[in-house]
């Protein structure tokens, strides 16, 4: 029984964090073969459509500046552009601030209620058939709108997911370093994904949607990214990934800033699975529910708690049965683990320090990020969610 149990641990975690990339990449490989070509971004529409740039900002006024010029200079004709920010609840000057700018439409309401309930109201004052949602801390490339645009093509794209990219320097601390390698590998993964079928979900920094296909959210949604764009998939619609859409920003401020976020997304993710149970079902869904099921839900429920109980499971193998000589795999591989987490102590002695040897960082991210998730999901169960939750600070 130990060792069985060990290897259903061992398969999960492995599947989890490594297998289902290798998976993915080799199912989209074997389509390009048998379609003899590969994915390919499709020709820009001859008239460019009207589009809506909707930005939710709360007390933001450091970005405020920042944010409008980087979407003044964004290359799409500016007469087809609505730029719409909804700012309730701000006190520090943001409203007032963005109201300084001509060809921004601002609409305020004192109250803090949430982003939710800000893009629930604000999807009211949308004029263009395609609305593109930022975050108001992030920047976009220069082509993002264009990119975009040119994914709608297709009748069966019902949203569109940017990709999210980290500031990364030569040196950088542990939350830095750990979140910029995550995101390189969950852009790969998300390549792929769209390539084979759809992409599973998009992230809030930078997505796009047909108007149409906006459905009022819960106001306590806790991933309106998340679930806006999977809810459109379970509609027929593929979700788009356009990898030159791309958002850039700051790694959280510190490790505890990121724990924090970490928790959010995965008792967000629990709550989303409930709310869309039938995206697992495969006979209605086909890929996409292997998709969503191997990539986000064993990521948010039974892979962070299989990855500790894997070391302990292997101990027991060890003590009760092999030993301790390294002429085994399930010694060897108890060796392995003791080792990366040693590693990931190591991190969090040294968390904000910078090195140039970012890998150094890599095994303290990956468990504080298994961590916050086990944390999200115990929150979540015992009802402990929020409607408007405190935002995680940038670096």
């Amino acid at each position: 029984m130990p060792e069985t149990l060990f290897w259903i641990l061992f398969v999960i975690v492995a599947y989890t964090y490594w297998g289902y990339a290798a998976v993915i990449w080799l199912l989209v490989l074997g389509k390009r073969i048998i379609t003899g070509r590969s994915s390919q971004s499709p020709p820009l529409p001859d008239d460019l459509p009207f589009v809506c740039f909707f930005v939710t900002a709360y007390n933001e006024i450091d970005f405020i500046d920042q944010k409008v010029e980087n979407s003044f200079n964004l290359n799409y004709p500016k007469e087809k552009i609505q730029y719409l920010w909804l700012t309730d609840g701000s006190n520090d000057g943001t409203p007032e601030r963005l109201k300084q700018f001509s060809g921004l439409q601002v609409e305020h309401h004192p109250e803090r209620r949430g982003k939710i309930h800000a893009m629930n109201r604000g999807m009211q004052y949308v004029k263009a058939p395609i609305v593109i949602y930022s975050d108001s801390n992030t920047l976009l490339a220069p082509d993002t709108i264009l990119e975009i645009v040119r994914q709608f093509e297709s009748k069966t794209v019902g949203c569109v997911a940017g990709e999210k990219r980290i500031v990364e320097n030569l040196q950088d601390t542990a939350a830095a370093s750990g979140e910029g390698f995550y995101w390189k590998l969950e852009s790969f993964i998300k390549r792929m994904d769209a390539e084979l079928s759809s992409a599973v979900g998009a992230v809030g920094e930078l997505f796009a949607i047909r108007t149409e296909l906006y459905k009022p959210v819960e106001p306590d949604t806790l991933l309106d990214d998340f679930i806006i764009s999977l809810r459109i998939a379970s509609k027929g619609y593929r979700i788009a990934y356009a990898p030159k859409a791309y958002a850039i920003e700051t790694a959280s401020a510190n490790v505890k800033e990121e724990l924090k976020r970490k928790t959010r997304i995965a008792a967000g993710g629990m709550q989303t699975f409930f709310r869309l149970p039938d995206l697992l079902n495969p006979f209605r869904y086909g890929w996409l529910s292997f998709q969503y099921f191997s990539h986000k839900v064993l990521r948010w429920t039974l892979a962070p708690f299989a990855l500790f109980l894997l070391l302990l499971c292997n101990l027991f193998v060890v003590i009760a049965h092999t030993g301790w000589a390294p002429d085994n795999f399930y010694t060897a591989f108890f060796y392995l683990q003791a080792f990366m987490y040693l590693l990931a102590l190591i991190g969090w002695l040294l968390e904000n320090h910078r090195f140039h040897f970012k890998f150094l960082f890599i095994p303290y991210y990956f468990v504080i990020m298994n961590y916050a998730s086990i944390r999200g999901i115990i929150r979540y169960l015992k009802g402990q969610q929020s409607v408007v939750w405190e935002k995680s600070k940038r670096a």
